[in-house]
């Protein structure tokens, strides 16, 4: 595996044939850019109307923007600045940190597909670097880059503020399934990761991806992506609908593991990431899960005889190991513990 060697004006990076997918997979650019995206919630609003609209988000959408969430427009704009700095350095500076495995610790990493003819492997243009974070304890930034220099400074605040936002969120998902406002809260033993996206400009976006189509396979997904750049596409409906970053806004998303303690009432939908020919862009995920160890099923309290339990109890850990069973493929990874009918 090897990382991007960065544009310049008067180099620009060439399409090589191992970055272009097969048909089935090459996206179409014939969205509508003023056609409606994925709601956008005041977190200002009072807590009942938060809890319905992020409830109707969830069920219909599995995606929601969040504005006046608390974390200023400064520190965003900071978090997505050391990224691309990070990203931009020389290569040499960077290699030992190149990995096959995405989901190492502190590793650069390329996501791909498998050409189902040929099995040959098609990168994705862009590069993604995977880390741990935590939300109190500020012990995981000396795992972090020191180059750029505020690398480690600046993601361990925004991760204790993002912590914040993200126990407010599954306070309001808790009390749309009708439950405590702390169940999902105090029933985790959470794990929590991120990722930090780098998609250079691409001079054909029609023939390849950012990131191939997926869902998160986590609880929930916390994303932040810089204004001026419309790259991250849902699925909705069977259509492709961009997802317009709103000033200072971040992006929730349901992940596969809310999808299955919700018994399907909330949705983990596929999303991916296109290019562009002439920005880059850059995005961070927070990541909260499981624990590998953590037992799954539906939640009882939303569980009865008009809606029984549509998946059969897992631990996170076998659910990683079928993920990583279908790597390179369109991954259905939760199908796999549904109950028969």
């Amino acid at each position: 595996m090897t990382s991007f060697q960065w544009a310049t004006d008067a180099n620009p990076l060439s399409l090589t044939p191992k970055f272009i997918v097969p048909d089935e997979n090459k996206p179409i650019f014939t969205i509508n850019p003023h056609s409606n995206s994925i709601p956008i919630i005041d977190m200002n609003e009072d807590n009942e109307a938060l809890v319905q609209r992020i409830a109707k988000a969830c069920e219909e959408f599995g995606f929601f923007q969040v504005i006046n969430h608390g974390i200023s427009m400064e520190l965003c704009n900071d978090v997505l600045d050391v990224i691309t700095n990070f990203f931009q350095l020389p290569y040499e500076e960077k290699a030992h940190l190149v990995s096959p495995n995405h989901m190492e610790d502190g590793k650069i990493f390329k996501y791909f597909i498998k050409d189902q003819e040929t099995q040959e492997k098609i990168s994705m243009w862009g590069e993604a670097f995977f880390h741990t974070w935590h939300p109190v304890h500020t012990s995981f930034t000396l795992s972090l880059p020191q180059n750029p220099p505020r690398y480690r400074e600046i993601v361990g605040t925004y991760a204790k503020q993002i912590g914040t936002l993200n126990t407010q969120i599954l306070s309001l998902i808790s009390q749309g399934l009708g439950l405590h406002k702390d169940f999902l809260h105090q029933s985790l033993n959470p794990t929590y990761t991120a990722q930090a996206n780098y998609y250079p400009p691409c001079p054909r976006p029609e023939l390849t991806l950012g990131l191939r189509d997926h869902t998160d396979f986590n609880i929930l997904t916390l994303l932040l992506q810089e204004e001026g750049v419309t790259g991250l596409q849902v699925l909705k409906d069977g259509k492709w609908i961009n997802v317009n970053p709103s000033p200072n806004s971040l992006v929730i998303n349901v992940g596969d593991q809310l999808q299955v303690l919700s018994n399907d009432r909330y949705k983990s939908v596929r999303h991916r990431a296109v290019t562009n020919v002439a920005k880059k862009r850059v995005s961070f995920a927070m990541f909260v899960g499981p624990n590998e160890h953590d037992c799954v099923s539906p939640i009882s309290e939303l569980v009865d005889e008009n809606h029984p339990p549509l998946y059969r109890s897992y631990t996170f850990g076998e659910f990683i190991q079928e993920f990583r069973k279908q790597e390179g493929k369109t991954r259905l990874v939760k199908e796999v513990f549904k109950m028969c009918d």
